[in-house]
Formats: C-alpha cells, sequence, structure tokens
C-alpha cells in the first residue's frame, strides 16, 4: 500500500488525514496517510527514514516548512519563490523533491469554489509573514490590478514585494496607512486572534462586492472574519477551501490524478 504522511508540531489537529483518505476512496485508490509529531531538531531524520521504507509522498505543515525546503534537493518555481515547502516526494532519480501548493491552493478556492474574479482586481494583503510569501506569486500570476502588502512592521512587507520586483503592481508599508482604492479582496494573514480581537483597520474604500477571506481556517468565525462581516464585506470566509485545494494539488503531484473537492468541502464544513 502506498504511503504519505503529514509532518508537523503541533499536528493533532490536522485534518490531512481525513482529506486525503477521502480523496482516495473518490479516486478508487489504496493508500496510508498518517499524521507524525515531529519533535525539534528531527525533521531530517523523519524525512530520510520515511522515503527510505519505501514511503511515497510527506506534507509538512508548521513549524517545519522551511526545513522541508532545505531538505529538499530539487524546488519548484514555487518553492523558490516562497522559500518553503508543505509537499515532498522522491523523483525517478531518488531525489527528494520540494514543492508548495499553499498558492495554487488559493487561487483555486478563490477563484473556482468561491467564484471571486482575481484579473484586474485591487487585492490587499494584511501581514508579511511566511504564508503570505507562499500565496504572493501565484497571486501576482493572475493579473491583478494591484497587490499591497500592509504590515505592522512595514520594513518587513517592504522586503516581501521586493522579492516580486517586475511580477505586477506591488506595494507596501504600514497597517495604518493602507493606500485609498477601491480594495475588491483583502486575505488576512495576520498572526490569529490579537487576544480574541482584530484591529479595527481603517481601509478607506471598498468595491460594493468586496470579499474577505482568512488564511486561517475555524469550526466558528475568526476575530477577522467578524470584523470585516462588520465592515460591510459581502462575502467573507475561512482558509478550510484552500486547505483542501492545496491537499488536492499535493495529491495530483504523487499519484497522478487530481481528485474532486467538493464532495470533500462538503463532509468538512456540512
Amino acid at each position: 500500500m502506498r504511503r504519505f504522511a503529514v509532518l508537523g508540531n503541533p499536528i493533532e489537529h490536522s485534518k490531512s488525514p481525513e482529506i486525503h483518505r477521502a480523496f482516495a476512496e473518490s479516486c478508487r485508490h489504496e493508500i496510508d496517510y498518517q499524521k507524525v509529531l515531529v519533535e525539534a531538531g528531527d525533521f531530517d531524520r523523519v524525512v530520510t527514514e520515511f522515503f527510505a521504507s519505501g514511503g511515497i509522498g510527506l506534507n509538512v505543515t508548521a513549524p517545519f516548512k522551511g526545513e522541508a525546503f532545505a531538505v529538499a534537493e530539487v524546488h519548484t518555481e514555487d518553492a523558490v519563490d516562497a522559500k518553503a515547502v508543505n509537499t515532498l516526494w522522491r523523483d525517478d532519480d531518488g531525489r527528494v523533491c520540494g514543492h508548495t501548493t499553499d498558492g495554487s491552493g488559493l487561487a483555486r478556492d478563490l477563484e473556482v469554489n468561491l467564484g471571486w474574479q482575481l484579473a484586474g482586481a485591487n487585492i490587499l494583503f494584511l501581514g508579511a509573514g511566511g504564508a503570505m510569501r507562499g500565496i504572493l506569486g501565484p497571486l501576482c500570476d493572475r493579473a491583478p490590478a494591484s497587490i499591497h502588502v500592509a504590515n505592522r512592521t512595514p520594513e518587513r512587507a517592504q522586503d516581501l514585494v521586493a522579492l516580486f520586483d517586475g511580477r505586477g503592481s506591488l506595494t507596501a508599508g504600514s497597517l495604518t496607512a493602507i493606500p485609498d482604492r477601491e480594495w475588491s479582496v483583502v486575505i488576512n494573514g495576520l498572526s490569529s486572534g490579537w487576544a480574541g480581537d482584530f484591529p479595527d483597520l481603517n481601509i478607506p474604500t471598498i468595491s460594493s462586492s468586496a470579499s474577505a477571506y482568512d488564511l486561517i481556517y475555524s469550526d466558528k468565525p475568526t476575530p477577522f472574519m467578524t470584523w470585516a462581516a462588520a465592515r460591510g464585506f459581502q462575502q467573507v470566509t475561512d482558509g478550510l477551501g484552500m486547505l483542501v485545494e492545496q491537499a488536492a494539488d499535493s495529491y495530483h503531484i504523487w499519484n497522478g490524478e487530481r481528485p474532486s473537492t467538493s464532495h470533500v468541502l462538503a463532509m468538512l464544513r456540512p
């Protein structure tokens, strides 16, 4: 039986085994997919032993995406952009390959599942952490009118934007000086919670059909989602769809078939 796993710490909350088993059932594949708690300093050993024992593919979650990039011998362009990897496998030469499906998973959730228009849109990113680096490139490829990255530390936002120089109309600044554009999509990657509350940001103008997306997923509205709904955003959602779509992209890499995702989304959010 083909073996897969997700590595992380913590890992108990992970929905990945449930998602991939549902994919396998729909594709009529037999797989074994486990979640593995990895202690600090053990990541390289766990990856080496997994592949040495015949394992096929690994997903990687926090805090090991950077270590996954380092352990990979071959990187895709998206992985190089992100300097992080959430999907590992071995090629025909036995080399460990690394890719990140976060950006493609987000873009597919926004465009296909939610029907949001990215081409020609003004997109506002809140936060400049590692998650944003992983998704910025694929969103640039959707030809938005502009992307602005706002962060508590504006220098970090500027550093992030500089990595994608030439990929579109990109600007950066602080959370207290968001430009006055007609924002149509706002994506939140700020630290979850903010002590149970979300800061009352001044976003000068939003479009009449503005949408808000939180990268984290939750069984109840996140603080950001509550804030966005109260400020007139027409569509507000969390990142569950991104989780499922990036998993489908990983499944495709490993098994040569991209599973349907609608039934998995329905299963996870009845």
